[in-house]
């Protein structure tokens, strides 16, 4: 567990229990997966590029990835800590995106129950790609 990990999971905690919106970056007026890690960044002073061109099915994820090492993400084969990201797979056509909390459960912005939930591990999906925020 880094500084910059516990940072990010505390600020992705504060998300918990916005409104859900696709697209949405705002807490007060909703927010989805991409937003509930673009704005965890922004909220600890990290680059964070807000992609836009998605829908709740994709079939590929790679459009996302320059974002993401832009934002200072990198990949990891290790345990998951707090502050983690993770890319899950809900279905086969969507990708979903969360961060690891400070209890260690998963920080996202759930369409279903149109909010920012918190779900505890082991998780139903499949983690497709996993990320650690690197110390400046």
């Amino acid at each position: 567990m880094t500084t910059v990990g516990i940072a990010l999971a505390g600020a992705a905690e504060k998300l918990i229990g916005c409104p859900f919106k696709l697209h949405g970056r705002n807490s007060g007026t909703g927010i989805d997966c991409v937003g509930v890690v673009t704005t965890s960044l922004k909220a600890i002073g990290r680059p964070s590029v807000s992609p836009s061109n998605y829908s709740l099915r994709n079939l590929s994820f790679d459009p996302f990835l320059p974002a993401i090492h832009e934002a200072g993400l990198v990949d990891v084969a290790d345990m998951v800590c707090a502050g983690d990201v993770l890319l899950v797979r809900p279905s086969p056509a969507q990708f979903h995106l969360g961060i690891v909390s400070l209890s260690g459960t998963l920080v996202h912005a759930h369409s279903g129950l149109r909010r920012v939930v918190s779900t505890p591990f082991p998780l139903s999906w499949p983690i497709e790609r996993h990320w650690r925020l690197l110390e400046f």
